[in-house]
């Protein structure tokens, strides 16, 4: 069932943004369509937002094989470039620069439906694509639409009315052939399609309050490290303009200025919210890595990375759980022992968990190629340190260390790291400062019995390694919490300690190591208790106390105040997706994240937890 393209032009020439909902993929034709219609349409002014929910999605080799000829052929090998691994979570593709995105939902119509967050424009439900159940249960299909739609919002079911009219009215939904005993009406009897729109009597009462600025005003970044940066780059794919306001001359110059960095998904064999969260934002990573290096010049790799499995677990255990996990093999693989040793150049003794996907990069690059793709709708002010935050008249200002206001704004993000909670005053929150050291050997200038023997791909496990980065070994990391900027030799000591672990024959024999080669960088991770990040608008919890609710969708906000924040160790696998998340917030995009992940990562969920304890 093709949408109805002269009704979607009509949309996109007339606003700026158009959400389509279509259950059922195929072979992408119909979004292939969609696709070449809008690009080609001059008059277009909209951004369009694509969800498609599919259980089994062609892979990338699918797509080419289904468009070899005719004029959606090339629009298939651009797609084809950014296929993901076809894992079962919401995959978001931006096209043309972010103002076309796919996002793809991998799953059964009726687990999915529940778990977007997006206000929809025009629904399309294929044949193939409706639940099993619909004729027992269409109550429950049409309350989950009615959820997402828009004001006006068209639905397209591949259902006759007979089946389907009832529950529609019910949620809400006026169909298209009504008054019933009209000439229509009766012709539409025998119809293999139903048409409605969005027509409640009563409006009801949204799940998720949230505040979206009234315009595309400028948006205030407080801090320029990968979150800051991956936020502005998120909010220009919006067509939002922002502002990054850091305390040092440059970008990237804290958290994020190690010389190199890894990034991965992980494997869990519960699959709870830290490992889907991981694998989502790994895989838009990935893409983000891959374009600072091949645009942008950015040393890194993403041929693959490593990491051993050192709890006990055999290559048997492992492939089950990938096989239970229904994980394919170009999101992870579990490799023996002497296969992941021919992977990396090292004798390894331990089986492996090969993530082909992975791979590092230098973070600062990395914040640089974001800001690059900003482009104009990003600025950079350095050497301004916020000493408070005041909110009056709906905006925001950031004050300096004498109290006065030097920048202000409708909405102010704060995506540096610790100091937020400080601004934010919420020490009561269940997040550490956490010290960490790593360790540069100078392999170049040793002598050659003293050089390390290196990975060709970054290896890690109990600590991690890198291959040769400009002559030197990089390897690590400490965590502790303190305060202590200076490196350590005990630090040092520890970091080799994790290398002897990960690989023996890295280490030079009898561990003969050039004290005058070894040197390092201590940085601060701010990180959360459950090890995720906190992504979203900022809860108000004065607001909150007067008026409790337990339930997360429910709290009160500071309007225009957002946070990313808590990256802890993985900022480059999380910076990507942590920024597009929040700026669908802001923007009113469909969000990229199954809501229940949104939740995980909701500031909020700190003072939810407090209250449920009473």
């Amino acid at each position: 069932m093709t949408p109805d393209l002269a009704a979607l032009q009509a949309l996109w020439r007339q606003r700026d943004q158009v959400v389509l909902l279509q259950a059922g993929f195929g072979t992408g034709e119909a979004f292939l369509g969609i696709w070449h219609a809008w690009r080609h349409d001059a008059q277009r002014r909209a951004r369009l937002h694509v969800i498609t929910i599919e259980p089994t999605p062609p892979d990338a080799r699918g797509l080419l094989r289904a468009h070899r000829h005719g004029v959606l052929a090339a629009l298939a090998h651009e797609l084809a470039a950014l296929w993901p691994p076809r894992t079962r979570n919401l995959h978001r593709i931006g096209l043309d620069g972010g103002q076309l995105t796919l996002l793809l939902a991998i799953g059964e119509t009726m687990a999915w439906l529940p778990e977007l967050r997006a206000e929809v424009d025009v629904f399309r439900l294929e044949a193939a694509a409706m639940p099993a159940d619909v004729q027992r249960a269409p109550q429950r299909l049409c309350k989950a639409l009615a959820r997402l739609a828009a004001a006006q919002a068209s639905v397209t079911l591949a259902l006759p009315p007979r089946a389907i009219r009832p529950a529609l009215r019910s949620a809400g939904f006026q169909c298209v052939d009504e008054p019933p005993g009209s000439p229509a009406s009766a012709a539409a009897e025998g119809a293999t399609l139903t048409r409605a729109v969005y027509r409640p009597q009563f409006v009801p009462r949204r799940r998720a309050p949230r505040y979206v600025a009234a315009n595309k005003g400028q948006v205030l970044i407080v801090g320029a490290g990968l979150a800051g940066c991956a936020v502005a780059c998120a909010l220009a794919e919006q067509g939002w303009h922002s502002t990054l306001v850091d305390r040092c001359a440059s970008p990237a110059q804290q958290g994020s200025g190690n010389p190199a960095g890894l990034f991965h998904g992980i494997v869990n064999p519960q699959d709870g919210s830290h490992a889907r969260f991981n694998r989502a934002a790994a895989l838009q990573a990935q893409g983000a890595v891959r374009q600072a290096i091949g645009e942008h010049g950015a040393q890194g790799d993403t041929r693959g990375l490593l990491r051993l499995e050192m709890r006990g677990k055999d290559t048997l255990r492992m492939r089950a759980e990938l096989a239970a996990l229904q994980l394919p093999a170009d999101y992870a693989q579990a490799l023996d022992a002497a296969e992941a040793s021919a992977r990396c150049g090292l004798r390894l003794e331990h089986p492996a968990w090969f993530y082909p996907g992975g791979g590092w990069v230098q973070p600062g690059a990395l914040a640089r190629s974001f800001l690059q793709r900003a482009g104009r709708s990003s600025g950079f002010v350095g050497c301004r340190s916020v000493h408070a935050l005041r909110q009056c008249h709906g905006r925001w200002s950031l004050l300096d260390a004498a109290g006065h206001t030097f920048a202000e704004a409708t909405i102010v993000v704060l995506a540096n790291a610790w100091d937020a909670l400080r601004l934010l005053d919420v020490h009561h929150w269940p997040v550490q400062r956490v010290r960490g050291q790593i360790s540069l050997y100078d392999n170049a200038g040793a002598a050659a019995a003293q050089r390390f023997q290196l990975p060709w791909l970054p290896l890690a496990g109990a600590g991690y390694v890198l291959p040769p980065l400009d002559g030197q070994a990089l390897f690590g990391a400490t965590s502790s919490v303190d305060d202590d900027g200076e490196t350590r030799p005990a630090d040092h000591a520890a970091n080799l300690q994790r290398l002897r672990l990960l690989s023996p024959q890295s280490l030079p024999a009898g561990d003969s190591q050039d004290a005058t080669c070894l040197h390092g960088r201590v940085g601060w991770r701010c990180v959360a208790a459950d090890r995720l990040p906190m992504v979203g608008a900022v809860p108000d919890e004065a607001a909150w106390a007067q008026a409790p609710s337990d339930r997360l969708r429910e709290a009160p906000r500071k309007a225009g105040l957002y946070l990313l924040s808590g990256l802890a160790s993985r900022g480059i696998s999380w910076a990507t997706l942590g920024g597009q998340l929040l700026a669908a917030q802001i923007s009113g995009a469909p969000l990229p994240l199954e809501a229940s992940l949104v939740d995980a990562v909701d500031p909020a969920r700190f003072a939810l937890r407090a209250a449920r304890r009473g």
